[in-house]
């Protein structure tokens, strides 16, 4: 047994480092794609020897975007293994259940009557992403937890908060919108400083908070005999789950399903053992945005489909499919 463990762990890592080498080779193709094309020899020429106008364009429009997708995707796919870990709930998605739309409706707040706070907007969105985590318990709780009623409720608080961004997009188009739709687009150097130093607070925990996710497996009699406080625990995870996707929304708005699909898709391809498939995942959400992100600015050039839409176009029917499959622990066999 100890033996086949060990096989299963060096088929993670050697999973990881294969999306690793993928992820960058996507990252160099994303470089080059779109409307402003460059040789690789004028690239690195326009970067490190000579000025290029070409070159520096695509470094002040294009990189930030590559680089806010990949941080963005990973944080995002983090947030969704915790929340499922924690609650397990495998629809555990923090799109669907409403906490991105608390922390872009905070972050909308923010944007639209204090704008010198922006460096401070992460912040503002993850109270209003915890805001609506215990709003959403709140309001489902019925004697018990039942994912499906989750679910449900969730939907609900995310109507209104999309809503209500909505509202503040018509009273003022340069903050609500943006946040509503996709953040991807037209996003600076500041953009992925302030996203690198947020996103970074959550990422390192989640990956050392990995045998606590492994340990959420087990029920809280059994948690509770090791010694450790389960309801701590599943607090301390929450936050840190809502942090992740706070930090995101803050900066790119809404994208839905990512944090769905790539911890499902993980689970399929290097299992359950967060030890692996923690890394794994924040991997493939980074992948997965950045390849939505770069598809929608080529599918319709030179007109570009944000890469919400995509995520939305794609997330969906696999959602109905997780819904149909009747998990055993959403009660609807």
């Amino acid at each position: 047994m100890r033996d086949n463990a060990k096989r299963r762990l060096s088929t993670g890592l050697l999973a990881c480092l294969i999306l690793a080498v993928l992820t960058g080779a996507l990252t160099l193709w994303a470089m080059k794609a779109g409307s402003l094309n460059v040789t690789w020899r004028q690239l690195i020429s326009g970067l490190f020897v000579s000025y290029d106008e070409t070159v520096r364009i695509i470094y002040d429009l294009r990189f930030p975007r590559i680089l806010i997708a990949l941080l963005a995707g990973a944080a995002l796919s983090a947030s969704g293994l915790i929340l499922q870990a924690v609650l397990k709930n495998p629809l555990a998605d923090p799109g669907i259940i409403g906490i991105s739309g608390g922390a872009g409706f905070a972050a909308a707040l923010v944007t639209s009557f204090f704008p010198m706070l922006y460096f401070f907007r992460p912040i503002f969105a993850c109270v209003g992403g915890l805001g609506a985590f215990l709003l959403i318990y709140t309001l489902a709780w019925k004697g018990s937890l039942n994912p499906v009623r989750i679910l449900l409720v969730g939907v609900a608080i995310a109507a209104v908060f999309s809503g209500l961004t909505s509202i503040l997009g018509g009273m003022n188009s340069s903050s609500g919108i943006s946040l509503e739709v996709s953040g991807l687009s037209m996003r600076t150097w500041s953009d992925v400083r302030l996203l690198a130093v947020y996103s970074a607070v959550g990422l390192i925990p989640a990956l050392v908070s990995a045998p606590a996710c492994n340990l959420m497996a087990l029920d809280d009699r059994t948690i509770r005999s090791l010694g450790t406080n389960a309801d701590r625990l599943r607090a301390l995870l929450s936050l840190m789950a809502v942090w992740l996707v706070s930090s995101a929304t803050a900066v790119i708005g809404v994208v839905g399903f990512l944090a769905l699909l790539a911890p499902h898709m993980g689970r399929k391809l290097v299992g359950g053992n967060h030890w692996v498939l923690t890394p794994f995942c924040i991997l493939l959400g980074a992948f997965i945005l950045l390849l939505a992100d770069t598809l929608g600015r080529l599918i319709a050039a030179p007109y570009e489909v944000p890469a919400s839409v995509i995520m939305s176009v794609v997330g969906g029917p696999c959602f109905v499919v997780l819904l149909r499959k009747g998990d055993k622990h959403l009660g609807l066999r």
